[in-house]
């Protein structure tokens, strides 16, 4: 063989080499895609090359298309953003599967990215397939431009031959920056929810969970916030919030790994759920909600607001309507001349519905009590002689609308439906049930379809009966705490707590679709479903039992994170409160809650005179700042969290042309000096006159009806009086202000 080239084999050589470097440049580029998905003040930016790991490169402020070209030189490679079990086994993953030959390993790699249109919104897809199992992931990711959201979901569809067995399966990985990372989150307890805490990330693991089974929301939130400039700012400080939209149990991880590195995991709590994927079969995680704000908490919190009522929330355009409910003046003591008293009652004082509680239904067992009747869902004449009719005649007469209570998951061992089907119920085989409420309360087995057909019946024969009910309060008073469905075959008692969520949801949707203009309540012994898995619908939630107006204070601040007032029923109760005794003047406790959906759980038969006029005034006036307190941007001024005897909020409409501020005094002392509030969101340059709302004083405020700028509003604020200006006899030691602002 010669060693010695021509020049002509030198030249055809040369152009040989060219041209095959070219076409392999022009694979590369076909392969090598940067992804940047935008809303109208942020961008997620990805590495999606085929055949290789999808990373993550940026979450943030929205970025120029200049920018994408010398990205990942600046963030580096990226980190995995969907990380997957067995090929690297240290790292925490968002998927693991037992494949059907018994192999425990994923490999999944970026086949390609489609783009689509759903529900009116641009939704990309990364495409994921294992490099050697026909299994695919697709990762989703829809965006809500003027609210600056994405919401983020996978579906995993097993193309193999044989069922896989998925034991991990979130909805979304997300990487977080290194550095400083506070973590802000919410927990309680029934009565006590959503408390807020504020914490640095520090190595290791957190771990927010629930495993309630049916309420997911009393023990802690599915939602964070993430803030990325150090500690929790209201104001200002990059913020990244999360939401899972799901109302099962759920778990949200978050790893500091020895590189400073954070990786948040969001989804189902596999714990006892691993899920059979038969052959062909696509599992569909819910959502995670997602927003950035480099205005700190409060920015985020306005973007989830937003994004709930154009989007996620039932009706979320319309205006609430004051009500009275009667379980905290009657409880299980309904009657016709008890009910029709309390209509009269409420539209005297200007509100607009009237909902019955509690104890209206059954006849084998009358409802007396919490012990029975549950599933049996026909009115007692005994107490009704009218029925549902009489009092919807009875709301007619007094130009309000009508509403009622059930709770249609749910029954007691004591009833005709439990004595007719024992089938329908979660239990164990084998085993003596735990029984919840009164004694004998049992969860029905949403996973059977004839038990979905029996709740939505409750529903439906309610409203074809009596279609003149306006709203429903439906409630869930016992979590799923027995591991066992009649329904389901042995080998997928695993999919108990993921199946009765599918069977709900598709009640739900069946109600919805029938009846589209009726407002639901989403009760839970409280605040037990507030989750956005829940809202799409239901038109607001039961924030907690407690109604006391000081601890309402609280557990409305926590919600506040995520949620907006239209969707926070707000109740003025009696004092001494029904669950902490404290007794707490009518002003405060209207004060509070005016500052969420109104609404009224009192016997107003045992109301004075001048408390039903001073509670008239009161709803006359919220229905002047309804528009603005529903439908107007929150702002947290002072943190009740921050002990220094003070809390205070705003809400500002969107033109910026009026406001509603509100002023509490948390603690009494003698001399005490309470800081000055300076307040957010107006417009500087307009000037706005101050008008007090609920005044209880003996004479005006010093500035009411005068005018200041916004600027020196947000800069400087007004010296609010740390006590009423009343007679002797009626001062206490409570203090609360709303005022109203109306630019010029």
């Amino acid at each position: 063989m010669s060693y010695f080239y021509t020049m002509t084999d030198y030249m055809k050589t040369k152009t040989f080499i060219t041209m095959t470097f070219l076409l392999m440049m022009s694979a590369l580029s076909i392969k090598a895609e940067i992804v940047k998905i935008d809303t109208d003040n942020t961008s997620i930016v990805f590495k999606a090359d085929k055949g290789k790991k999808l990373k993550h490169l940026y979450y943030g402020d929205k970025l120029p298309a200049s920018d994408l070209k010398g990205l990942s030189s600046a963030v580096g490679s990226g980190r995995s953003q969907y990380p997957d079990y067995g090929m690297i086994t240290v790292p925490e993953t968002a998927i693991a599967m037992i494949h059907s030959d018994g192999n425990m390993t994923l490999d999944l790699v970026v086949d390609r990215v489609e783009r689509k249109t759903i529900d009116g919104k641009e939704t990309t897809s990364l495409v994921l397939k294992d490099s050697f199992y026909p299994v695919e992931v697709k990762l989703n990711y829809k965006s809500f431009p003027e609210q600056d959201m994405l919401e983020v979901w996978t579906e995993i569809t097993n193309n193999e031959s044989g069922n896989v067995k998925l034991t991990r399966y979130a909805s979304a990985h997300l990487p977080i920056r290194q550095g400083y990372v506070w973590l802000s989150h919410l927990h309680g307890a029934w009565g006590n929810e959503t408390k807020v805490e504020h914490e640095p990330l520090l190595h290791g693991m957190k771990v927010i969970k629930n495993r309630n089974g049916t309420r997911n929301s009393h023990l802690a939130h599915s939602e964070v916030m993430f803030s990325l400039d150090g500690k929790p700012n209201e104001r200002s400080g990059r913020t990244i919030g999360a939401a899972l939209c799901y109302g099962g149990n759920y778990r949200l991880k978050i790893d500091t790994d020895e590189t400073n590195s954070h990786s948040f995991i969001a989804g189902i709590n596999e714990d006892d759920s691993p899920y059979n994927l038969k052959s062909g079969e696509t599992f569909i995680t819910p959502e995670l909600a997602m927003t950035f704000s480099n205005k700190g908490l409060g920015g985020a919190s306005r973007n989830f607001h937003k994004w709930a009522r154009k989007h996620k929330l039932q009706h979320g355009d319309k205006e609430r309507k004051v009500l009275l409910n009667s379980w905290e003046g009657v409880y299980f003591d309904i009657n016709e001349k008890g009910m029709a008293s309390m209509m009269k009652d409420i539209a005297d004082m200007g509100g607009e519905l009237f909902v019955m509680d509690d104890g209206w239904f059954g006849v084998k067992y009358p409802r007396n009590n919490a012990e029975s009747s549950l599933g049996d869902w026909m009115v007692d004449t005994r107490k009704l002689p009218l029925g549902i009719k009489g009092l919807l005649k009875e709301a007619d007469k007094n130009k309000i609308k009508f509403g009622i209570w059930i709770e249609p998951e749910n029954t007691n061992v004591k009833s005709e439906l439990f004595e007719a089907h024992p089938e329908y119920v979660i239990k164990p085989e084998n085993r003596t049930p735990k029984y919840g409420r009164g004694g004998g309360q049992m969860v029905l087995d949403l996973a059977n379809p004839a038990v979905q057909d029996l709740v939505f019946s409750v529903v439906d024969t309610l409203m074809t009966k009596y279609p003149g009910i306006d709203y429903i309060k439906w409630d869930a008073n016992m979590d799923l705490t027995n591991h066992g469905s009649q329904y389901q075959t042995t080998d997928n008692q695993s999919h108990l707590f993921i199946d009765y969520h599918k069977g709900l949801r598709n009640v739900l949707e069946r109600i919805r679709a029938k009846y589209p203009d009726l407002t639901m309540q989403a009760c839970a012994g409280g605040g037990g479903r507030a989750n956005y898995g829940y809202l799409p619908y239901f038109d607001e939630f039961w924030v907690s039992d407690n109604t006391d107006a000081l601890q309402r204070i609280f557990i409305q601040w926590g919600t506040s994170y995520f949620y907006p007032s239209i969707a926070m029923a707000s109740h003025i109760s009696a004092a001494p409160n029904h669950q902490t005794f404290r007794t707490i003047p009518l002003k405060f406790r209207t004060d509070v809650a005016m500052s969420g959906r109104l609404g009224i759980e009192i016997q107003p038969a045992n109301m004075t005179t001048e408390e039903k006029s001073q509670t008239r005034k009161a709803v006359e006036d919220y229905k002047a700042i309804r528009p603005i307190v529903q439908f107007g941007d929150l702002y947290r001024l002072a943190s009740p969290y921050d002990e220094k005897g003070v809390a205070s909020l705003m809400y500002v409409d969107e033109s910026k042309d009026n406001a509603v501020f509100y002023w509490y005094k948390t603690k009494s002392f003698r001399n005490e000096i309470l800081p000055r509030i300076t307040l957010d969101g107006l417009d500087p340059d307009k000037v706005y006159t101050v008008t007090e709302l609920n005044r209880i004083d003996t004479k005006p405020l010093s500035f009411e009806g005068k005018s200041y700028s916004g600027a020196f509003l947000m800069s400087s604020g007004l010296e609010i009086p740390v006590s009423h200006e009343l007679p002797k006899e009626k001062k206490t030691d409570w203090s609360s202000r709303v005022l109203k602002l109306s630019a010029k």
